[in-house]
Formats: C-alpha cells, structure tokens, sequence
C-alpha cells in the first residue's frame, strides 16, 4: 500500500505539477512547496512587505501588463498600472491580501494561473500558482486544504469552468 506522501506525490506529478523525483522527505504539500518542488510554488518569509512580494507573485501567477508604479506606508499601499493602462490604488494587508488583489486581476486573464495560500512552514507563507485546471482537478481531494480554496474555482470574466 503507498504512503500517502506517495499517492500525494504521484497525484501531482500527474497532474504536470511535480518537480524532480519522488522523495520520502517532503510528506505534505506545504513541505514539497517550501523544498522547491510544486511548479509555481513560493515560500515567502512572514516580514517580506507585498512590495516586495510583488514581482514574484505576478511572475508566478503569469499576470500579464502589471507594473507597480509607487509604495506607500512600508509596502502595505501600492499603486498598481494593470495591463489595460488604468492604474489602482490597492491597500493590502500583508503578502496573503496582495495575493486576493492579484486573484481579483487573475479573473480577468484567463490566461493567468490563480494563486492558492496553502499556510505556513518554517516561517514562512506557502503559495502555489497552477493553472485553473490543476486546481479544479485538485480541489476536491484531501491534500489541497487552501485558506482561498473557493477563490480557485471561480471562472475567468466571461468563461464557466466545468464541474
């Protein structure tokens, strides 16, 4: 019978989100994120300001046009050019509400890969950017336990994801 850090691992790998080989340290998905081993995975540390999270966040998530333009109140006021040439003021609450602003933006790419907050391990905050496919093939099952599990699902502007 196969460990569930195996069915976990060969699930993944199945899904194209693997990298490497299986190994027997890495038993949960936080653990395979914070080695390096989820494609689109970012182990973020817990003092990192969104300024400074942001270009890994939008590269990861593969958010077209996005430029931050100005920082304001140590990181935690951004202003945004999104890629239709308007610009925003976001106020975000940390790394996890830049990750829902760039969510809210991922709705209208459907391109983009949505950004799943899987928690935190050794100090430092889990993500995981997939494509929407990956997570509604994922989403049901007992390993994916994101705190923005419901966010992952909702279809591109104009789009319906099939149940």
């Amino acid at each position: 019978m196969l460990s569930t850090a195996a069915v976990l691992q060969a699930r993944l790998k199945a899904l194209g989100q693997l990298k490497g080989r299986a190994t027997k340290k890495s038993r949960t998905l936080l653990q395979l994120c914070h080695a390096g081993r989820l494609r689109g995975g970012l182990s973020i540390a817990l003092g990192v300001t969104p300024d400074e999270a942001f270009a890994p966040l939008i590269h990861a998530m593969e958010l077209e046009g996005l430029r931050l333009l100005d920082v304001r109140e140590g990181g935690a006021q951004l202003e945004v050019k999104l890629h239709d040439g308007s610009v925003e003021k976001w106020q975000v609450e940390g790394v996890e509400g830049l990750v829902h602003n760039a969510n809210t933006l991922c709705q209208l790419q459907p391109e983009a890969n949505p950004c799943a907050v899987l928690g935190e391990w050794e100090d430092m905050l889990q993500l995981w950017c997939a494509p929407r496919d990956v997570f509604a093939a994922a989403l049901h099952e007992r390993w994916l336990d994101a705190r923005n599990a419901t966010v992952l699902l909702a279809a591109p502007a104009g789009f319906e994801i099939p149940q």
